[in-house]
């Protein structure tokens, strides 16, 4: 599935978990386009919970779920990063939540790139039974565009989460540290921006209010945005999709030229 518009291309893989597989600005690839795993390219979708869930296990409606431990001991980014999407319309996925997620329920991506912004907006439905959910996105922005020497990222929360010996969210924020990053932000003053020397800019905006940076692999920058923190269903954060009731967020990427101002 391809979406142009001007110099911006968007490229939607239904057969490796939905995702935005490349992005290209006046032919200059944004993203990281292969990795070693599934978990490691492009820009995936997390439902329906983001990042780890400690031991692959949390209480809901007084019972105790168990999920598929893929980030050994956690289950990391939901069950649909790598699962093959059904193509529902000229812009838009479809994709069971099944059958490691203990409801039945549907999520169900939908594309546009206008100008100069790709949007992606995401619904996360439930069928029978009401369920907990969070929504993310994984991109991975390269370092490098161009030819271009690193990537320049201005981003200015408030708080961080506090993490414990095992990388988790304790749930306590705190004033953020110093990077390199692989940790869960709220509060912040303007939406994320990554700048490369080439004068290519990406902003990074969404309904969501929290943001995870990983800025530590030499390669790659991930800016994610997540409608929760990691281990959110431990925190007692969220939303909860009801039938008839689905959870709804959208993310949108920005592709600006040099000295155009924010």
């Amino acid at each position: 599935m391809k979406l142009e518009s001007g110099g911006l291309q968007a490229v939607i893989d239904p057969d490796s978990g939905g995702r935005l597989a490349s992005l290209k600005f006046n032919g200059h690839e944004l993203l990281v386009t292969d990795g070693d795993g599934a978990t490691e390219w492009g820009c995936y979708p997390m439902v329906p919970w983001a990042g780890r869930v400690r031991d692959g296990r949390f209480k809901w409606s007084d019972r105790v779920h168990r999920l598929p431990i893929n980030c050994a001991p956690h289950a990391l980014h939901g069950t649909v990063f790598d699962a093959a999407w059904e193509v529902s319309g000229p812009q838009s996925l479809r994709c069971r939540l099944g059958p490691h997620w203990p409801w039945l329920g549907e999520v169900r991506s939908c594309f546009s790139v206008t100008g100069d912004s790709f949007e992606w907006r995401i619904e996360v439905h439930a069928e029978q039974d009401s369920f907990p959910v969070v929504v993310g996105w994984h991109p991975w922005f390269r370092r490098s565009v161009g030819g271009g020497s690193s990537v320049r990222l201005e981003f200015e929360p408030m708080k961080m989460y506090e993490r414990d010996a095992s990388g988790i969210p304790t749930g306590e924020r705190v004033p953020p540290t110093a990077g390199p990053w692989d940790d869960c932000f709220v509060e912040l003053k303007k939406p994320p921006r990554l700048t490369w020397s080439n004068g290519v800019s990406v902003v990074v905006e969404s309904s969501c209010d929290h943001w995870v940076v990983y800025d530590q692999p030499a390669h790659a920058v991930c800016v994610e945005p997540q409608s929760g923190p990691p281990d959110a269903f431990n925190l007692g954060a969220g939303a909860v999709a009801r039938p008839g009731l689905p959870v709804s967020h959208t993310m949108r990427i920005r592709v600006l030229d040099s000295g155009v101002t924010v």
